[in-house]
Order: C-alpha cells, then structure tokens, then sequence
C-alpha cells in the first residue's frame, strides 16, 4: 500500500511537470490544476501520517514522531482507560451477580462429560506433582521442614491449650461419665467374669499353695473364685452407677482437681514442659521412628501413583461422582447457590482493588519497556492500510479541490470581463 500511494504521489508530479511542459493551456491547464493540488495535498498528508510515528525525513520537525515521543504517556492512559472502563469495581460485581455463576458452575459440573473431564484433568495434574513430591532431594527437603517444625512445636502448649478447650464447660466430666459406663459394662460381662475368677486362682495357687489344699477340702477353690469375682464386679459397678449419679462425688472431685492441675502444670511446669519436649526430641532421632516414616511415605506414594496411572483409577471415579453430585446440588439447593455466589462476590470484590493497580501498572510498565521502533511497528501493521488509504484520499481530495479553484478562477475571470 505504500508503494502504491508513493506511485499515486509520482503520477500527480509527473502529470504536474508533463502540463507545465505543455504550456498550461486548454486541456492541460484542467491537468495543471488537478495534479498541482493532489501533489500538495499528498505530501500534506504524507507528512501528517508520517509525522503520527516518526521523524519525516528524519529531520525533528516540532510535534513530530508523536505517538514514539507520548510512548510513556500513551500507557498510562491506556492503564487507566483499562482500569476505569473494564476493571471497575462495582460493574464487575453487577455483572459477575447477574451472572450467577454458582448456577453456571452447578449446570457445568452436572454434565457426565464435563464431571469426567474435569477429573480426569484433576488425575493427570496429580501425577507430576507426586512425581515431584517422590524425587528425592524434594522429599529430603519436606522431611527435613518437617522435622524442622516439629523440633520447635511447643508440644506442652499445644496440650494446655487444647486440653483447656476440651474442658471447657465440663465437657471432661461428660467423658468421664462414657468411660465409666464402658468400664461398668466390661464388668459386667460374664466372660470377665470368669476371666477375674481364673486369674484370681492363678494367683492363690501361686502364692498360698498350703492354704488352698485345706480349702479344697471344703469347698472347690474355682468356685470361691468365681463368686469372689461376682462380688467383686459387682462391688465395682455399685460403685460407678454412685459415681455416675452423684454430680459431687469424690471420685469426681479428686478427676477434676487431678484434670485441672495437669493443665495448669503443662502451661507453666518448666520441669513437665522440658520432659515432653525430651520425649519428642527421642521420638523424632529415634531410627525406627524415621525408618517407619519413610516406608509409610513409599507405600503411601506407590499406592496414589498405581491408581492415579490407571484408567480406571478410584480416585477418579470418586472425583468425577463428587464433582457431578456437586452440580446437581448447586442446582437444586437455594441455600448452597446463594451461599457460593455470596463468597464469589465477597472474595471478587476483595480482589478488585489489586487487580485494578496490577493491572495498571502492568500495562504502564510494560508499554514503557517497549522498543520505540517495534512500538511503531507495530502500530502501523496494527492499523494497517488506512494510513495509505489517508494519503490516497488526500491526493484525490487534494486534485478536486484544484478543478475546483481552476474552475472558480475561470468563472471569475470570465465574469470580471
């Protein structure tokens, strides 16, 4: 398009040069005219678009190579026409509400297909990433953070704190209670029973093997056994259903104030906190420990591999049912769709305002960077052939309004004779 508008440029001059020669009469002097102004209104909008990205001629001209010498303020009117016409706040808000996107998720996911592609890309982004956590400087390092963390846990703060919670209100005491049900219904049992009756003869025979030969005599030693079993569980499960019933019993005291000052002492006990702190220290130096973790991260490793490697892999199935039974949900639950769409919007909204500078800046900082002689490049491509389109408009335009003139001299001529 350039040498086409350059070969209009000639033809206006040669024809221009070609009247001239001709002595301008008649005929020629029409052709004159015409080709004198499209050569004048040409090069005007030669200049003019030449001058838009750089220097005509070469030579700096005043206001020329416009857009290279503005470069820096063009991207950040660019940044902020982005920034306040397509990542205003409030329009986006409006229109991610009207779009309702827990409904377009749930209407997605619902789909077999969709459910099925999105697990199977959820399988496929899982293998690398175990292969990655399998590598073995990778999984060094994570043991490594790991037993890093856990050397400098406060163990003995952790217990007071969760222990603190636990207790909270009595909730101990409502354990105790099912403990001591368990404990009363173990008791009670037959088989413990007879198991109780047995030991006790184990031990009798063992310690008092004189005095259970002369009470054999009278009376089997089994049988005193078991009933001394009997009575003694009984004995025992009295004593739980008292517990159990009586709010301030002793045996709920003596829990309590045991329960209290064990917590009290792992809060502030330096003698206790530095004896857990030395049982976990053992216990994460001990070999058998760190061996047995490493078998577990193998197994555990193979196993996800195995099945993430399969077709047919379980995982899979589960991810493609859960996925699509979410879709189904999000459609038919009210609640759960208003929910989602309220923490889409809450968590957009808090996204906006970085993204708005983000985005600003990246688009000032990135304009800013651009080489002036792509930048221009760029833009003449990206405009393409109308620029060329403008000088050909100016050479025809130019020539008309030479006809014109020529005819308006003419007319004046004639009319002042």
């Amino acid at each position: 398009m350039k040498v086409i508008a350059l070969a209009l440029l000639a033809s206006t001059l040669s024809g221009f040069i070609l009247s001239h020669h001709m002595g301008g009469q008649g005929i020629w002097a029409w052709v004159r005219a015409f080709c004198e102004a499209a050569t004048v209104g040409a090069l005007a909008d030669w200049f003019a678009v030449v001058a838009l990205f750089k220097h005509p001629l070469g030579i700096p001209f005043p206001h020329t190579a416009i857009i290279p010498r503005k470069k820096d303020n063009l991207g950040q009117s660019l940044a902020v026409f982005v920034r306040d016409h397509f990542l205003d706040p409030q329009q986006l808000l409006d229109r991610l509400k009207a779009l309702d996107p827990a409904m377009r998720i749930g209407q997605w996911l619902s789909q077999p297909e969709q459910a099925q592609r999105l697990s199977r890309w959820t399988r496929q982004s899982l293998l690398p990433a175990l292969d990655l956590l399998d590598e073995r400087a990778v999984k060094a390092a994570l043991l490594d953070a790991l037993r890093s963390r856990l050397a400098n846990w406060n163990m003995a703060g952790t217990a007071h704190e969760v222990l603190s919670l636990l207790t909270k209100d009595g909730r101990h005491q409502v354990l105790l209670d099912e403990s001591l049900r368990q404990l009363g219904g173990y008791l009670d049992s037959s088989d413990v029973k007879l198991r109780i009756a047995k030991m006790m003869t184990r031990h009798a025979e063992r310690e008092w093997p004189k005095l259970l030969k002369m009470v054999d005599v009278v009376s089997s030693v089994e049988d005193i056994s078991k009933k001394l079993s009997e009575r003694l569980a009984a004995a025992l499960v009295t004593e739980l259903q008292d517990v159990l019933q009586e709010p301030d019993h002793p045996l709920r005291r003596d829990y309590e104030a045991w329960v209290g000052e064990y917590i009290e002492r792992l809060g502030s006990d330096p003698d206790l906190i530095r004896q857990i702190d030395n049982i976990k220290q053992q216990i994460l130096e001990h070999q058998h420990v760190q061996a047995y973790l490493d078998s577990v991260w193998r197994d555990i490793m193979q196993l996800l591999k195995d099945d993430l490697s399969s077709e047919q892999s379980t995982i899979s199935q589960h991810l493609e049912t859960l996925f699509q039974g979410l879709g189904q949900r999000l459609q038919a639950d009210d609640a759960l769709r208003d929910a989602l769409n309220q923490h889409l919007l809450e968590s957009a909204a808090s996204m906006a305002g970085s993204l708005r500078t983000g985005v600003t800046e990246h688009i000032t900082r990135t304009v800013r960077n651009w080489d002036e002689k792509h930048l221009v490049r760029e833009l003449e491509l990206s405009v393409g052939s109308d620029l060329q389109y403008i000088r050909f408009s100016g050479t025809l335009v130019g020539g008309v309004i030479g006809l014109l003139l020529h005819a308006l001299v003419l007319w004046w001529t004639a009319f002042s004779g």
